[in-house]
């Protein structure tokens, strides 16, 4: 059976993206959480804190960025091998409009899957209670490292 985007993914891909994005320092100081993992789509929550902004009280597009290129480089690794690790080559993002709510939403989609790179459709939403407003959107490309990782 071929697996879809979108499609539950095993136990043990779950629980290795989930451990390889603890291991994100920056994840971690941001206080951006993972909140879904599938077969190439992942979701990473940004909670609201006025560290996080930039000078309108808008969330600051670095932080903005950062939990959209993780979503996309998650999403790649839930479809790469088991002994490889991922890497972002490029990325693209336009801010489509003013970051802000109680947390933003990035979704990281694989559009394309191949045995070195792999290219993301990356969104971000900013949510307020059931309000969900699309505030970035963008393209990424991510290469499969092959071999143990660190």
């Amino acid at each position: 059976m071929h697996m879809q985007i979108g499609d539950d993914v095993s136990p043990k891909i779950a629980t290795r993206t989930r451990d390889s994005f603890a291991k994100q320092g920056l994840m971690a100081h941001l206080g951006a959480e993972m909140t879904e993992v599938r077969n190439g789509l992942v979701s990473i929550r940004l909670p609201f804190r006025p560290e996080l902004t930039q000078q309108h009280g808008y969330f600051h597009a670095g932080g903005t960025s950062a939990i959209a290129d993780s979503a996309g480089g998650y999403a790649a690794f839930t479809l790469f091998p088991e002994e490889s690790s991922v890497l972002t080559v490029e990325f693209k993002v336009n801010l489509i409009n003013p970051a802000q709510g109680d947390y933003l939403e990035a979704i990281g989609r694989v559009i394309k899957h191949g045995r070195t790179l792999t290219i993301c459709k990356l969104d971000v939403w900013g949510v307020t209670g059931e309000v969900r407003k699309h505030v970035a959107t963008g393209m990424q490309t991510l290469i499969c490292i092959q071999g143990p990782t660190g």
